[in-house]
């Protein structure tokens, strides 16, 4: 099956220019998610899942810029269309949840108004037919009392009331792919398993393309096909969801899965991954997870490429094996 999204090689740089490079903060960064497909992006804050995220939006701020590779969406690379064409793409056929609800509400305007202004901006649709609309978006995720909402204003809900109201103008054309960027971390679990089950209803009715970035491999094992795991800006492992939580080959993956902590003995301390995620301007010289790892030697000075292995790929010279684990 043709991938409906395509990232090449995709370089993302803060400053510099294009006589001189600037802080890499995704670099040389490649996956692809077909239709009706979840794709879970996972790593440590800083890993750079977010700036990916935004890369493929085109919605970096300055001086945030896209410095190499191609993001093929349908064929065509949007990584150098212009930003009118952009703008027709966002919200109708690519739709982003981010982790900060305020990204997306207009504190000035009624919920009611945002979200009819966002149906008709993509339709020739009445007024009534977009507020009918809308108030089904609500009641999707959640919303209690969706007609009242409606005339409500973003100060007159919780923080995690915001965080529906922006998935549910996300969902209300149904696109064809969503990018969503930690959606349900401020939810209870109760909501968060209902939007869990509607963006799996999405995928599957509406053959909807998700890209999930998170950090909670809980969620990943219950909603993704993919994982792609994301260290100081390179990918380092990617593969069949199910494949690679259960036999995890790069150290930093399997260091993930150890720290949950149902993998861990009640009463005994939490595993987790020793000092923390280097800044990009200081990444240690040859693999950037070598300073943390426990399998390192001389021969991690040098960066590894991506080792293929069949439908799956890491970056690791000492792959951890499941006889030698």
């Amino acid at each position: 099956m043709t991938a409906l999204l395509k990232v090449e090689n995709l370089v993302t740089e803060f400053g510099g220019s294009s006589a001189k490079p600037g802080l890499r903060a995704v670099n040389d960064v490649s996956f692809s998610v077909e239709r009706g497909k979840v794709l879970g992006l996972v790593g440590e804050s800083g890993s750079g899942k977010s700036v990916t995220g935004f890369s493929i939006m085109r919605l970096l701020e300055k001086p945030g810029r896209i410095a190499g590779g191609r993001v093929i969406f349908d064929g065509a690379d949007i990584a150098n269309c212009s930003e009118e064409e952009m703008r027709r793409l966002r919200g109708k056929r690519i739709a982003m949840v981010f982790q900060d609800p305020t990204m997306t509400l207009n504190p000035v305007l009624t919920i009611g108004t945002q979200m009819v202004e966002a149906v008709r901006a993509h339709e020739n649709v009445t007024k009534d037919v977009a507020r009918q609309r809308s108030r089904d978006a609500l009641a999707r995720v959640g919303i209690p009392s969706p007609e009242e909402r409606l005339s409500a204003y973003p100060h007159q809900f919780s923080g995690g009331m915001r965080q529906r109201v922006a998935i549910a103008i996300a969902l209300l054309h149904k696109p064809d792919l969503i990018i969503a960027d930690e959606p349900t971390t401020a939810l209870d679990v109760t909501i968060q398993s209902q939007i869990i089950s509607e963006f799996q209803k999405l995928t599957e009715e509406s053959n909807t393309a998700v890209i999930w970035i998170t950090h909670d491999l809980a969620i990943v094992s219950r909603l993704a096909d993919d994982i792609a795991v994301m260290y100081a800006g390179r990918l380092v492992e990617t593969g069949p969801v199910t494949k690679v939580l259960t036999d995890p080959h790069h150290p930093y993956t399997a260091g993930l899965i150890a720290s949950v902590p149902s993998q861990n003995r009640r009463g005994e301390p939490l595993r987790q991954i020793r000092g923390m995620t280097p800044a990009i301007n200081r990444l240690p010289q040859g693999c950037s997870f070598r300073t943390r790892c426990d399998r390192v030697t001389d021969g991690c000075l040098v960066m590894p490429p991506l080792l293929l292995e069949e439908d799956r790929s890491f970056r690791c010279i000492h792959p951890v094996l499941k006889e030698t684990a």
